[in-house]
């Protein structure tokens, strides 16, 4: 059995994770990397079903929001009970992964939603990203068009209840990849500056690698192309620096191969560069997919640790 976080008596009743999920995830965690794609399946299916309990709060959303061309240039907005007050409200503005080229925001009805219905229902307003792929933007076409969402969030904070001031990007896996490359790469910023005041890495592949212990080594080379000294000046981590914004980084016990080193070497660079460890959480018992896919479940740590960084970025 795992312990569940206590819960705000003011928060919705979210469901518990039972305890043959916990027991078969620390059964194909150690093997987590033998069938990625197997395991990644049933961990969607399973949480998928247990979210699909979990109370709805009075959360809208509001789907298929162009902020550009592409079709996949499309978000959904998320807004909880007492949205548009006279107080603005912080902003979660989400990435999915999906190893460059494949994925989707709405990769079941109840994963990625989970993410922003979660913010959503404590006062803050979600907006779910969807990006170019692979095979119709390489790198830095991802980062590119987090960079038009964010600009479409910030012009339309007013309308939403959005403090301008307080919009934090999260991405999970390669989405953090992309998030992470606008939220440090100058010169993917407008002129005013990346328009965050955090970046939440979970589980995010923030070096581009090809090394063979990467399952996903093509994926990266079609996203990235193959010339390593690309691979090393378009990585994430590279573009860290003294002034770089806010950072929170978090991965699982059980990651897919050298995500778990990645987000290790993101914390060494931001602690080196700012002289002070970015907060930090290791999701014990959970995998490369249970990480993102629990969040809006009764186990809160990661995303009450969350919370307490929106409310207290450094």
């Amino acid at each position: 059995m795992h312990p569940e976080t206590e819960q705000d008596d003011n928060a919705p009743t979210l469901p518990v994770i039972p305890d043959d999920l916990w027991t078969e995830m620390q059964r194909i965690g150690p093997v987590w990397g033998q069938d990625i794609g197997a395991h990644i399946a049933r961990m969607t299916e399973a949480f998928s079903d247990i979210l699909a309990t979990a109370p709805l709060a009075d959360v809208t959303r509001q789907v298929d929001i162009p902020y550009g061309q592409h079709p996949r240039q499309m978000l959904d907005i998320f807004l909880g009970p007492g949205a548009r007050t006279s107080d603005k409200a912080p902003a979660v503005l989400f990435v999915h992964g999906g190893a460059f080229v494949k994925g989707n925001r709405n990769k079941t009805p109840e994963i990625y939603s989970n993410v922003l219905r979660y913010f959503a229902t404590r006062g803050l307003v979600g907006v779910n990203i969807g990006y170019r792929l692979a095979d119709t933007a390489t790198y830095p076409g991802a980062s590119e068009d987090i960079a038009k969402a964010v600009a479409w969030v910030r012009a339309q904070s007013d309308t939403l209840g959005i403090d301008r001031d307080r919009i934090f990007l999260m991405a999970h896996s390669a989405g953090g990849a992309h998030a992470a490359s606008y939220a440090y790469n100058r010169r993917l910023h407008p002129a005013e500056g990346p328009g965050l005041a955090g970046l939440i890495v979970v589980s995010g592949r923030v070096r581009a690698d090809v090394l063979p212990d990467n399952p996903n080594a093509a994926k990266v080379v079609a996203y990235y192309g193959p010339d390593p000294a690309v691979l090393d000046e378009a990585s994430a981590v590279t573009h860290v620096s003294q002034d770089s914004i806010a950072t929170f980084v978090a991965w699982a016990e059980f990651e897919n191969p050298l995500i778990d080193l990645h987000c290790a070497e993101l914390v060494h660079a931001l602690a080196q560069a700012k002289r002070r460890s970015p907060p930090v959480v290791w999701l014990r018992g959970h995998n490369h997919t249970s990480a993102i896919a629990h969040i809006n479940t009764a186990d809160e740590r990661l995303a009450q640790e969350i919370l307490a960084f929106i409310a207290n970025p450094r």
